[in-house]
């Protein structure tokens, strides 16, 4: 390899590796987000549910580092194939984790709502905490796959969203029966049921970034699972 040749493609390594530490930190970010406001809903705590939805900004502002660190690579280095999917999927990936972020701000929101209706604590919410673990836990696993080019990581989380699927089902009708059997929390129980939801999309964003991680990493596309819409 000519000595141009090799400095091109140690400085391409180190922008990209600079792209992964990036969507590392967001990862983190993302991460902590859902933590914090599933906390903030199975403690009552106002404080820590403001936090999390002022934190939204964090994400932003690094997604947009991701963008302009991206656009100066294919401007700089014209990656071809490998790199420039790997660059491509960064961009990507970045969104989609600032999309998670979101939804974390969404949960955030509910609390308020949750706790304004003054009745007490309703049971369920201890099955939301581990359904946002489980959710969490993809979030996790596919970035580090992303950050290892890690194909069989990213395949392991793609086929973990039926079980995520299954466990809103489950929480779905859990909280429907609950609502029914206490009326007085229907509204609680109502936001409750969004909650769920905003978890299992998630996951579904989680099997996004998989995909695209398998796709960077290999140049196929793994083949649509057959999904059912709630």
């Amino acid at each position: 390899m000519a000595i141009g040749q090799e400095h091109t493609v140690k400085a391409f390594d180190l922008d990209i590796g600079e792209l992964r530490g990036l969507i590392g930190q967001m990862g983190g970010v993302a991460e902590q987000a859902i933590a914090d406001a599933i906390a903030a809903l199975q403690h009552g705590d106002l404080d820590l549910a403001q936090r999390v939805r002022e934190g939204d900004k964090a994400l932003d502002a690094l997604e947009l580092e991701v963008e302009r660190n991206a656009v100066r690579i294919i401007a700089l280095r014209a990656p071809l194939a490998n790199d420039l999917r790997e660059v491509v999927a960064a961009l990507k990936i970045a969104g989609v984790v600032e999309r998670i972020g979101d939804y974390a701000k969404n949960i955030a929101k509910r609390v308020p709502m949750i706790e304004g209706e003054g009745a007490d604590r309703i049971e369920p919410v201890s099955v939301i905490a581990a359904m946002a673990r489980m959710a969490s836990g993809m979030v996790h696993d596919v970035l580090d796959a992303f950050a290892a080019r890690d194909t069989e990581k990213a395949l392991a989380v793609y086929e973990r969203d039926d079980a995520l699927d299954d466990f809103y089902d489950s929480i779905f009708r859990t909280l429907v029966t609950y609502m029914v059997e206490n009326p007085r929390t229907i509204s609680q129980v109502a936001h409750l049921l969004f909650v769920a939801k905003n978890l299992e999309r998630i996951g579904d964003h989680a099997t996004n970034v998989a995909e695209m991680v398998y796709f960077a990493a290999t140049g196929t596309r793994l083949a649509d699972r057959e999904r059912v819409t709630h």
